[in-house]
């Protein structure tokens, strides 16, 4: 395995930290975020009259639902993808996936045969390529909806390890980054940012912020998405990003309804357990969800779990009644919409058919119904419930009614379209990056030190190895960009010996060896390496750059920095730690407990340190 020595690179990050210096709010404003100059005259800013907002979203619903048809209701139940990076493409492998999941060749087409109610982006699908190409792709959704409903366009950017649109788009490094802050007000200008650059885009929906309170360190689908594992933090970060995204201009989507936070199975592949009580879930799972209702919370997800103390018959969350309508509704007074997670995951499809999830979600209390796994069967199940009686037309008009009355006061309705030919002057602009590095810088949280960080002396040979072909890089060309002399080897999440001999070997005479970590458990290869290194004799920094609980079995490193995210601006900021060119200020937003099965503590919430 070779070495690959990096040389100097340019870096724009101290340029972007004097930028934010000058204000972000400022860039905002100049960059169309008011609702004027961005085209969405959303109504429920205040200076509009909130009664009168509110008036006026109810009576264009009420009107729009007596001219519809119930084909035309029932579309609106649906958000799905399509492929395709225009609305009317006729890219052959485009057309060929349209046609086997629809029937159609492009979204135009299926917009007009179907009148779904959103359309959701990601890369996989061709959705998302530039600023302009994406705003040119919403604006053609919106112009085949015509005369009809206007559309929810939608994404899953929470930012950190869930971001469907990369850059250009400012890459924030997600939510467990803003738990080391401790820092509600930088939460409310991430979201603000993010939104402002979503709807720059013709985006209008968001499905964020998570508010799972992470309390399973083992968890392998939510970790670094939540914001910590304390119900308070996470409940003032998740009202603060609500707030935040919501003034930016897209609605918000809390998730995931009743709480992920205690699950050690990923909900995409089966089905998890929530075993907490009601009084422990009250404590524990409730106060984001509620701070996020009082924050005004658009949308909130379900999730695809079960939660016995909650609805003892066991259907997943998503499918009862008992949590969505009883808890959710009536107990917590949520009346904005409520929307599935995927229908595509397992956690819903273990029990019930496909044709019979979409009505049971119904029934359960949920108002939209996101990428059932056949769309023309799923709508046809639901149009079928509503002949048979199963679902009465009223049960439909509840959610078409909350589902329109949103697009209303969200500015949808009355500004669909975007100035395609200005996202990309909105989208990425220093400020926004020097907001997101900002970020980054503050959450580095320095856990364990022997004295070999600050590694301060210029020309200092480092070896960057371990976990990530574009972290251990992005690190490295950072170091050499600070003055030290950093090489790359690359062992992987499972190195094998000869990578390990490798890694030995390279490291020899080295001043310093940073390896890069990521979701190391017992038993991990990556603990070999570690182990390997530091009997080598040269120092070594672990660096975990996913959840912080790699240190539980890595406790023999010199140094611990945890960045939660590998992003690029996270991975910048530690190799600036590494150099001392910022003090590592973060702070724990979980505790660490002990690799040993003990149930003890290693590192307490709150834990971290400087220089």
């Amino acid at each position: 395995m070779g070495v690959r020595k990096t040389g100097p690179v340019r870096s724009p990050k101290m340029t972007r930290k004097a930028v934010l210096a000058s204000g972000v709010a400022a860039s905002l404003a100049a960059a169309g975020c008011s609702k004027d100059e961005s085209g969405s005259d959303d109504p429920t800013d205040p200076s509009t009259g909130q009664d009168e907002a509110i008036d006026e979203a109810k009576e264009y619903a009420t009107d729009r639902l007596a001219s519809m048809t119930i084909e035309e209701k029932v579309g609106q139940l649906f958000m799905v993808y399509v492929n395709g990076s225009s609305a009317d493409t006729d890219d052959p492998d485009d057309v060929a996936a349209n046609q086997d999941r629809f029937g159609v060749d492009n979204a135009a087409q299926l917009i007009e045969a179907h009148r779904p109610g959103g359309i959701i982006y990601f890369t996989w699908a061709g959705n998302v390529d530039d600023p302009e190409q994406t705003a040119k792709l919403s604006n053609g959704l919106q112009e085949a909806a015509g005369d009809g409903v206007p559309l929810f366009v939608a994404v899953d950017q929470e930012y950190g390890v869930v971001a469907r649109i990369g850059e250009p788009a400012t890459q924030f490094p997600g939510a467990m980054p803003l738990g080391a802050t401790r820092d509600a007000e930088a939460a409310s200008r991430a979201a603000e940012i993010a939104g402002a650059e979503l709807r720059a885009m013709g985006l209008n929906l968001n499905f964020a912020p998570d508010a799972d309170v992470n309390v399973n360190p083992a968890n392998p689908v939510i970790g670094v998405r939540s914001f910590s594992s304390d119900p308070a933090l996470t409940a003032e970060l998740t009202a603060a990003q609500v707030t935040g995204y919501q003034t930016g201009g897209v609605a918000a989507s809390a998730k995931h309804f009743p709480g992920h936070g205690d699950t050690d199975v990923d909900s995409h592949v089966g089905l998890p357990v929530i075993t907490h009580s009601a009084d422990e879930w009250a404590e524990i799972d409730a106060p984001p969800f509620k701070a996020a209702i009082e924050a005004g919370v658009d949308m909130i997800m379900s999730a695809h779990l079960q939660f016995p103390a909650l609805d003892d018959s066991l259907k997943p969350a998503t499918l009862s009644k008992p949590i969505l309508t009883g808890l959710l509704r009536d107990e917590l007074g949520f009346d904005g919409v409520v929307i599935t997670d995927s229908l595509e995951m397992e956690g819903v499809r273990t029990e019930f058919g496909d044709e019979r999830v979409p009505v049971m979600a119904l029934l359960a209390g949920v108002d939209m119904l996101l990428m059932p796994p056949d769309f023309v069967l799923a709508r046809d199940a639901v149009l079928a419930a509503v002949e048979s009686g199963e679902l009465t037309e009223d049960r439909v008009d509840a959610s078409v009614r909350r589902l329109l009355e949103l697009k209303y006061r969200r500015g949808i309705v009355t500004g669909p379209m975007t100035d395609a030919g200005a996202a990309p002057d909105v989208v990425g602009t220093d400020e926004h990056l020097a907001a997101a590095d900002d970020i980054s810088d503050r959450a580095i949280t320095l856990l364990q030190n022997d004295g070999v960080l600050p590694l301060a002396a210029d020309g200092a040979s480092v070896l960057v190895t371990g976990w990530g072909e574009n972290t251990t890089a992005v690190i490295a060309d950072e170091l050499n960009r600070l003055g030290a002399q950093a090489e790359v080897l690359l062992t992987g999440d499972e190195p094998g010996g000869d990578a390990i001999a490798s890694a030995v070997s390279a490291a020899g005479g080295k001043d310093l060896v940073v390896v890069s970590t990521f979701s190391v458990a017992a038993g991990s290869p990556q603990i070999d390496l570690v182990d390997a290194l530091l009997d080598s004799g040269v120092p070594v920094v672990a660096a975990a750059v996913g959840t912080p609980y790699d240190i539980a079995h890595l406790t023999g490193v010199n140094a611990y920095l945890a960045t939660y995210s590998y992003t690029d601006g996270a991975l910048r900021s530690l190799a600036e730690a590494v150099r001392g060119e910022i003090t590592p200020q973060g702070r724990l937003p979980v505790d660490v407990p002990a690799g040993d099965g003990s149930g003890n503590v290693l590192f307490e919430f709150g834990s971290g340190s400087g220089w």
